[in-house]
């Protein structure tokens, strides 16, 4: 295994002044990713109070089902004492989701490792999932290559409208079909049976899509004790009551605050990231019919649609004796994240950066720094079959990135074109052409009623010339097929459908070619943590 980086040709604006603007960077932001930022931080969190004993409970409480290692067990035991937290999150995709889920707990537990040695005390990493979210065709399905392309495999089956993925229950046979295919269509291996054999033992043992999302990432992450917690566990949510109540004091304010930062940004030429409004309440209330985004009206909160509205006293009665009814957006969930938990740091991706550089001024509402910003490591795998693709066909990895793939191979169709054919052939439909048009002027003036059966029969010939120029260029492809493979090998394996890898292939589709062990060797890689892509060579 061997680790290369390059600065991806595409880049993205607002993480470019993120790493490179300091005056953007200080605009947005609390602590810079310095060894002076982390000091900073853990002062700071060191001066604020946690419920630190009853949020390791709820995390043991938490992981129980699916196994805690010794290494959790101790890092659990920190965290109720002094503990700080790396901390990053994802939704709960099928099959653990894109590769960049597992990225991005790679990123959190080498970073946890990382400032432990650098500050001398705990830091521990943690998991955050969205479990609240009811968007579930985000994560019902995955992608799996075929013919040079990524073809999107879901998972079909009727769900409640906006009922959070973990209150959303699979049906335990359909699921277990569904994995059968993905695994499947990814080909038979020596380690195939294995793998599958114990993702569908987690079917069977999992009722929901967060369950089933855990106990995957607890497996493949278990010997480096990364924590996890859910963010609709009822026990959590108990927990964080005090803090629901003290964001409906400040509603208001935070709204404001988010609506202005995005403003401010959009002035500087940078995309709107969550098209925040002032009435904003930022909070989600779990009714009958589902999840329901509520907003402030005439001093309520209310979501017209569903028939609901609050008092600002009634919403402190919900978040003090029912606070499982409540959730937070996008906005406020990186704010409870830090009420919660001690983040020293969180370890986002470039769209999780942009909105959290809407948050600053409402983290201070709340009495708070934002904790140091780390974007999550980006990594393409290259396997050999790819590695010996990209030297025989001469085209370079910055080519591919750029997506130029599509370009490069159109050239090099064109110069297997087989050129007399392509003359002779465009000659004979000229010939035949001046042919008709002496027939058309001959029976306009004997027979014009039948001028319209010869353009027919114009029509034939012609395309029956097309026909054979499309035979010609498929039997050209033949010849050459084992060339033209090497182009699909390249664009479904590393910029499938356009996007980069990590955003589509579940790390099963690699883990079924070099087996689980993959996940710890992709942790012993010495990385280049500034933002630039990582390229590993299996």
């Amino acid at each position: 295994m061997d680790l290369d980086t390059m600065e991806l040709p595409k880049k993205n604006k607002l993480m470019e002044a993120y790493r490179h603007d300091p005056q953007f960077f200080h605009r947005f932001f609390d602590y810079e990713m310095t060894p002076a930022g982390y000091e900073e931080r853990a002062e700071e969190l060191q001066r604020r109070s946690f419920q630190r004993e009853q949020l390791a409970a709820a995390v043991e409480s938490y992981m129980k089902p699916f196994g805690i290692s010794d290494l959790a067990a101790q890092y659990i035991q920190e965290l109720s004492q002094d503990a700080l937290v790396v901390i990053g999150g994802q939704q709960a995709g099928v099959l653990t989701g894109p590769l960049y889920s597992v990225h991005k707990a790679i990123s959190v537990i080498l970073l946890a490792q990382k400032q432990r040695k650098e500050l001398g005390k705990p830091v521990v990493p943690v998991f955050w999932i969205a479990g609240e979210d009811h968007d579930i065709n985000e994560i019902n399905h995955t992608y799996t290559a075929k013919a040079g392309k990524a073809v999107k495999r879901q998972f079909k089956q009727p769900t409640i409208l906006k009922a959070m993925a973990s209150d959303t229950y699979y049906d335990q046979k359909e699921m277990t079909v569904y994995i059968k295919k993905i695994f499947k269509s990814y080909g038979e291996t020596s380690y195939t049976q294995k793998l599958l054999r114990d993702v569908l033992q987690t079917v069977e043992q999992q009722q929901n899509f967060t369950g089933f999302f855990t106990s995957l990432m607890n497996d493949l992450f278990t010997a480096h004790g990364l924590l996890f917690m859910d963010a609709a566990y009822k026990p959590l949510r108990q927990l964080e009551s005090p803090y629901f109540s003290q964001m409906i004091e400040n509603t208001e304010a935070m709204a404001k605050s988010i609506y202005y930062a995005e403003q401010q940004l959009h002035t500087y030429g940078y995309a709107k990231p969550i098209e925040s409004e002032e009435q904003d309440a930022n909070l989600f209330y779990v009714h009958d019919t589902g999840r329901v985004l509520l907003r402030r009206k005439d001093g309520k909160f209310v979501n017209e649609q569903a028939g609901v509205s609050f008092t600002e006293q009634e919403m402190h009665t919900v978040a003090k004796n029912k606070p499982w009814l409540l959730s937070n957006n996008v906005a406020t969930r990186p704010i409870m994240q830090d009420l919660v938990f001690p983040v020293l740091a969180f370890v986002g991706g470039p769209g999780e950066i942009a909105y959290w550089s809407l948050l600053k001024e409402a983290f201070h509402i709340m009495g708070i720094n934002m904790p140091v910003i780390v974007p999550r490591l980006s990594i393409t795998l290259v396997n050999r079959q790819v590695q010996e693709a990209l030297k025989l066909t001469g085209i370079s990895m910055t080519q591919v990135m750029n997506d130029e793939l599509p370009e490069q191979l159109e050239k090099w169709r064109e110069q297997q074109r087989d050129e007399q054919f392509d003359r002779l052939l465009a000659e004979t439909k000229n010939q035949l052409q001046m042919q008709y048009e002496q027939l058309q002027s001959h029976l306009k003036t004997t027979d014009p009623e039948l001028i319209q059966l010869l353009n027919k029969n114009l029509q034939f010939h012609t395309s029956q010339f097309d026909y054979l120029q499309k035979k010609k260029e498929q039997s050209i492809l033949l010849k050459n097929h084992v060339q033209y493979e090497r182009f699909h090998i390249i664009s479904e394996q590393l910029f499938p459908e356009g996007s980069l890898q990590e955003r589509l292939y579940s790390p099963y589709f690699y883990m079924n070619q070099f087996g689980e062990g993959l996940i710890d060797e992709l942790l012993k890689q010495p990385y280049t943590c500034n933002g630039s892509h990582q390229l590993v060579y299996l």
